[in-house]
């Protein structure tokens, strides 16, 4: 060891300054972070919060201090958004959003991209390459955005056909053919981990898959494979009209978008069914 005698009294004043200095700049990050009002971002629960809650200790390091609150299904963080409770939400893409604002008369606003995911035909039941059964099983997602997502990829796959048009907000009414008479159940999105066991196939996304214990890189079936996909269907950062510009969240979005580790965390849970548009 190195005494600091050695480098004489001015050097060592010196360097006790530099460690003193970055002693109180930690100090002052945390108090900062302690003291600036909370960000609230709701979610829904799902293995990508892992990433947020990376993006959220990133972000403590750096004086901001924020939140991160579940919500049980997928209106709730809407609504509370809507009325004041959090000041943003990180958890749909833009068709369930937009038809969100146009049947509840709100103005929230997509204001960054988040990470793209797939959704997929998943099974506890059958095996990657098997066929459908006659007469199986199938659960689609039952919010009118996602269940016409649903629809569209096992169309896509031709295990039923729908009216010529038919699109984003396709329902059920626009099946023409379902040649193997497949009884489809629509079923709410955060529940479809929990049906596995009683159906023989779900359409859902990649993270409730995962939460049912299926691995996610045997689905039978994926529709990330058409590219308009990708942003159409991508998780966004959405908030009010008035706090679009809020410092605080633009600085917490920075964070999430350019942090590595936050990126290796959905590559390790996603893999190749990960997206990121941003």
């Amino acid at each position: 060891m190195v005494s600091s005698q050695a480098f004489g009294p001015a050097v060592s004043r010196r360097l006790f300054g530099l460690l003193a200095a970055g002693v109180l700049s930690l100090t002052a990050l945390a108090i900062q972070a302690q003291t600036t009002p909370v960000l609230r971002i709701g979610a829904i629960p799902s293995v990508a919060n892992q990433a947020t809650e990376k993006a959220i200790e990133l972000a403590k390091a750096q004086g901001l201090n924020v939140q991160l609150i579940e919500f049980a299904d997928w209106v709730l963080p809407n609504t509370a958004l809507a009325e004041g409770s959090i000041d943003a939400n990180f958890f749909q893409h833009d068709p369930f959003l937009e038809r969100f604002n146009q049947s509840r008369g709100t103005r929230l606003k997509p204001i960054a991209y988040g990470y793209s995911t797939t959704i997929g035909l998943f099974s506890k039941k059958l095996k990657k390459g098997d066929a459908i059964p006659e007469g199986a099983t199938i659960a689609v997602l039952s919010d009118p955005v996602n269940q016409a997502r649903s629809l569209l990829l096992l169309e896509s796959i031709g295990l039923l056909k729908q009216k010529p048009g038919a699109n984003h907000l396709a329902t059920q009414a626009d099946i023409t053919d379902n040649p193997k008479k497949l009884k489809i159940v629509a079923i709410e999105g955060a529940q479809s981990a929990r049906v596995f066991e009683d159906v023989t196939a779900v359409v859902t996304y990649t993270t409730f898959a995962k939460h049912a214990g299926v691995d996610e890189k045997q689905g039978l079936a994926f529709d990330n494979t058409v590219p308009d996909n990708v942003k159409r269907y991508a998780i966004r950062w959405v908030t009010t009209p008035e706090h679009e510009n809020d410092p605080r969240l633009l600085k917490f979005i920075a964070i999430y978008q350019q942090s590595p580790e936050v990126k290796q965390i959905l590559r390790k849970l996603y893999g190749e069914l990960i997206d990121f548009p941003w």
